[in-house]
């Protein structure tokens, strides 16, 4: 069974600095039928221009990570780190007993696009931690490419739930399959580009959450995607 979210019923803000999607119930926007699937709390498709960004904030009991799609963010937290990630990179804090961040466009000019995505742990009061991984365009070209998982291969990061989640880049005409077992369901969001899930089209911004049958995903161009396999 397929169940599509479509792009255009997501909830939105818009702050000037911060244009945010949300799939699922976040911020001012309340959905009681989409508070999240399964583990999967947030999917935030942010865009923030150049100079912008998110003053430090706390979070915690909560595995966040960060994939930019273009351009460039900074991150500083209260464990000491400052890292800056663009384009297929990965990043992941686990808020655990609780940290403080901020994030902001690397560019005074540009633009930078990401998804912000929340799974809620296992486990409450986990130690904080960070981690971070670059995932070449090569890795994730025409095939689903590891990028966290409960226990992580290949260099993916570790994330404290029972998830894995991939990506793919996409050129027309490519196809990919992925069994899921009958005990797991599948969240498919579309980050950028047109694809087709098994039959049905989907475009950027939309999702689709999945169960009890395998995933087709034909690309009708270019088009990057995203796959968590979910308990």
């Amino acid at each position: 069974m397929i169940t599509l979210r479509p792009a255009h019923e997501r909830g939105h803000a818009n702050f000037g600095w911060l244009d945010s999607y949300h799939s699922f119930s976040f911020g001012n926007y309340y959905d009681p039928n989409h508070m999240g699937f399964r583990a999967l709390r947030v999917i935030n498709e942010d865009r923030v221009a150049g100079g912008g960004g998110f003053d430090t904030h706390p979070h915690r009991d909560m595995e966040i990570l960060t994939y930019v799609l273009s351009g460039a963010l900074t991150h500083r937290d209260s464990m000491g780190n400052t890292k800056t990630i663009g384009a297929g990179e990965v990043q992941r804090i686990s808020a655990g007993t609780g940290i403080a961040h901020s994030e902001f466009n690397a560019s005074e000019l540009e633009p930078v696009h990401f998804l912000q995505i929340w799974i809620v742990p296992e486990t409450r009061g986990l130690t904080p931690s960070y981690e971070e991984a670059i995932f070449p365009a090569e890795e994730r070209q025409g095939q689903w490419r590891l990028l966290a998982g409960h226990t992580p291969t290949e260099g993916a990061i570790k994330v404290h739930q029972d998830v894995q989640l991939y990506a793919a880049l996409l050129s027309a005409g490519d196809r990919l399959h992925y069994s899921l077992q009958p005990d797991r369901h599948a969240w498919l969001q579309v980050a950028q580009g047109k694809v087709t899930l098994n039959g049905q089209s989907l475009e950027a911004g939309d999702g689709a959450a999945i169960r009890q049958e395998s995933i087709d995903v034909i690309a009708n161009g270019a088009a990057e995607v995203l796959l968590f396999d979910l308990a």
